[in-house]
Parts: C-alpha cells; structure tokens; sequence
C-alpha cells in the first residue's frame, strides 16, 4: 500500500497550498497547510482505496465526514487525539 507523501505542493484548485504531514499514526493524519499568508490544519483518518493500493488524501466531499480543518494546531490535535481513541475503541470491542 502506498503511504501519504509527508511534504508536496497542491494542483489544480490548490495550487499554492504546501502540504506538511506532522503526525501519523495508523488511524489518522494531521497536515499543516500553508498558502496566501494563512495556516491551517487538516487532520483525517486513514481510509485505504484497496482497488489503488493507496492511502487517500481526502476531498471536498470527506470533510466533515472522515476529515475536518483545524485552525489552530490545538484544536487539531484535540480532533486527532479523538479519532485515534475512537478507532482503538472499535478494535477493542
């Protein structure tokens, strides 16, 4: 399975966004997203396209479903921390 490249710089609609992963585990993500003077968090969880063999980057469609944006890095945190509990949770179970 291909992983998530940890650094890359946006296409298409976010051209000129860069994208820096700074926590993994294997439940979830966080990216610091920096474009046009602004900062942001995007923090997902793990959803693995086996027909691809990839990790997905989510879309448009994924947030507030699977992923969420952040603006500070503590907020971020605090969701990430929440998806890694809520899936360590499920295997539990």
């Amino acid at each position: 399975m291909r992983e998530l490249k940890e650094y890359f710089s946006g296409k298409g609609k976010l051209k000129g966004y860069v994208f820096n992963q700074i926590s993994k585990t294997k439940h979830g993500f966080i990216y610091e997203v920096k474009g046009s003077g602004t900062t942001h968090y995007e923090v997902f969880k793990r959803v693995e396209n086996r027909m691809y063999d990839v990790i997905s980057y989510p879309t448009e469609k994924a947030f507030g479903v699977w992923a969420w944006t952040c603006m500070t890095i503590e907020k971020a945190t605090e969701r990430f921390k929440e998806i890694n509990d809520l899936e360590i949770n499920k295997i539990e179970m």
